[in-house]
């Protein structure tokens, strides 16, 4: 059903060029800094690595093709990030378990740690932006980046963008089914 003129959202001009500005701050300075973090480990992990290795940490084992599928990027853009990640030993290359032939993609024991080292690098910095927040705020802005990174994630993908409260997926944990493609373009 077509919505009715009382039914259409308001959009408010004024507030959509300040919201846009606002995101393009974000992104301005969130490449800068990076977000890497606080301390010795500031800036020590780029944004592409990060993903990879936070996705192989919370979904397994998983061959390229479903990494670059569940990330939104071709599987020539994860061979090519990835290739650095296995030359320094924190992604290993493995036989998948029900086919040998076929080779997987696995977190090292070396990854894992660097990779807790640069999250918890990363939380102290989130911990110490948001100090003066209330706990519901941070909830509220991570409940609401969620949504935006999954209309982002959406639109680059040609589907529909959900425009329910708790659409996004993986708020609080840095997961997403798609959050991650917005943020990892090559």
């Amino acid at each position: 059903m077509p919505p009715t003129p009382d039914m259409t959202p308001e959009f408010d001009p004024g507030l959509l060029d300040a919201l846009q500005h606002q995101v393009a701050v974000f992104a301005r300075r969130a490449e800068q800094t990076r977000l890497g973090g606080t301390g010795q480990l500031r800036n020590s992990m780029d944004r592409a690595a990060y993903l990879l290795l936070n996705r192989l940490d919370l979904e397994g084992p998983m061959g390229v093709k479903a990494l670059a599928a569940g990330m939104g990027i071709d599987s020539s853009t994860v061979t090519r990030q990835v290739a650095p990640l296995v030359d320094t030993g924190l992604v290993k290359r493995t036989s998948h378990p029900e086919d040998g032939r076929a080779v997987v993609l696995q977190l090292s024991p070396r990854g894992q740690a660097r990779l807790e080292e640069v999250r918890a690098s990363r939380r102290q910095l989130m911990r110490e932006l948001t100090e003066s927040w209330t706990p519901t705020e941070r909830e509220s802005f991570c409940s609401l980046l969620t949504r935006f990174n999954s209309a982002l994630s959406a639109r680059q993908s040609g589907l529909p963008a959900a425009t329910e409260a708790g659409s996004g997926t993986g708020a609080g944990t840095g997961a997403g089914t798609g959050s991650d493609a917005a943020a990892s373009k090559s």
